[in-house]
């Protein structure tokens, strides 16, 4: 268990003590994490942050009965993935509109920096199915285990074992190419 979690766990079982400071120090090194999270499944960050803002009330409301303490971050986040999905199945014909107007805009044109391996890698995860491309971004960039990413996508550990192994001979196979 990472000094992270540990943490995570301490704030929890003090915040159901009574102590509002831990809840607010949760949302301190969370929110971000959570808004970055939600934005990958919205592309619209204002919609993250009402998302979001959302879900703290939720996780607020049912934080006493979290059971394990420990599981703070990827049963939150699981509450952020569920609402993020939940709002573009609400909102997907505006969504659908809004993206024909900005392909025709050349939204897909990509960030020129400087370096054309970062360009050329932004590219071949743009190639990647969304379910390939959702594990690589909770194992590598917010180093979730299999486990909790298996918690938070609600599907079992050997699926996402599957898809990190499949996303990655997927795009070592783009950038060979």
């Amino acid at each position: 268990m990472t000094s992270s979690k540990i943490f995570d766990a301490l704030l929890v079982l003090q915040y159901k003590n009574g102590d509002k400071k831990a809840l607010g120090m949760l949302v301190k090194r969370h929110h971000y994490t959570f808004c970055s999270h939600a934005n990958w499944y919205l592309h619209d960050l204002d919609a993250s942050k009402d998302v979001v803002q959302d879900c703290w009330g939720i996780i607020i409301s049912k934080l006493h009965s979290l059971r394990d303490p420990n599981s703070f971050s990827s049963w939150a986040m699981r509450i952020v993935t569920r609402k993020s999905i939940d709002f573009i199945k609400q909102n997907k014909s505006k969504r659908e509109s809004l993206r024909h107007y900005k392909q025709g805009n050349f939204e897909d044109t990509p960030k020129e920096d400087g370096n054309s391996e970062i360009v050329g890698l932004r590219r071949a995860l743009k190639r990647l199915s969304n379910d390939q491309q959702i594990v690589l971004r909770l194992f590598y960039t917010q180093e979730y285990s299999l486990n909790e990413i298996s918690d938070i996508l609600e599907i079992s550990v050997g699926t996402v074992k599957s898809r990190l192994f499949h996303a990655r001979e997927k795009l070592k196979t783009i950038l060979k190419t």
